[in-house]
This record gives C-alpha cells, sequence and structure tokens, in this order.
C-alpha cells in the first residue's frame, strides 16, 4: 500500500503537483477542520466511484489515517487502482506538522 507523509503533500501542493484529494470523513468531520480536496464520506465512496479521477494521483485522508488506510487498500482491489496513497496520521497529523 502506498503511503504519503504530511511533508510529501506539502510539497505537492506547493508545486502544484495535479493530485486529487479525497477526505473519507463524515461531513461533519470535513466542516470542523479540512486540508482541501473533496469530501466523500468512506460508506459512500463506492456508489460514486465516478468522482474518483483515475488519470492522475488520488491522495485519501482521514483524522488519523486509518479510514484512509483501509480506504486505499479496498480502491486498490475494487477498482483495480494503483496511484493512490494514504495520508500518513491524516489530517491531525498534517495539522500538526504544517498547520491549517
Amino acid at each position: 500500500m502506498n503511503t504519503i507523509t504530511a511533508q510529501e503533500l506539502k510539497a505537492k501542493k506547493d508545486n502544484n503537483e495535479d493530485f486529487q484529494l479525497i477526505d473519507v470523513r463524515e461531513d461533519y468531520e470535513f466542516d470542523d477542520f479540512n486540508i482541501g480536496g473533496i469530501n466523500i464520506p468512506m460508506d459512500t465512496l463506492f456508489s460514486v466511484a465516478d468522482k474518483i479521477e483515475k488519470n492522475k494521483a488520488v491522495i485519501f485522508c482521514c483524522k488519523t489515517g486509518k479510514r484512509s488506510k483501509a480506504v486505499t487498500m479496498a480502491a486498490s482491489k475494487k477498482l483495480n487502482l494503483t496511484n493512490i496513497y494514504s495520508l500518513t496520521g491524516g489530517v491531525m497529523g498534517y495539522k500538526e506538522e504544517i498547520g491549517s
């Protein structure tokens, strides 16, 4: 499974790299604090899989990294995606290391 650190994600953002960031937390969690991207809650992700941009790197994030790891593993199997990553430490780790 591919992972990405907060520092690596920040570098991608700073370099304006073309990737898709998907936050798999619930709507209320995303509304409280997010690091950008789009919000597709974990339990609805595969019913709206057409929103996943398969032609670029996709980075999944959640609060601590557990849900995004599960989604990354499932997406690699169910959707046959290879260019996908889970944000290590989630948005809380990103907030600690990088800020808002």
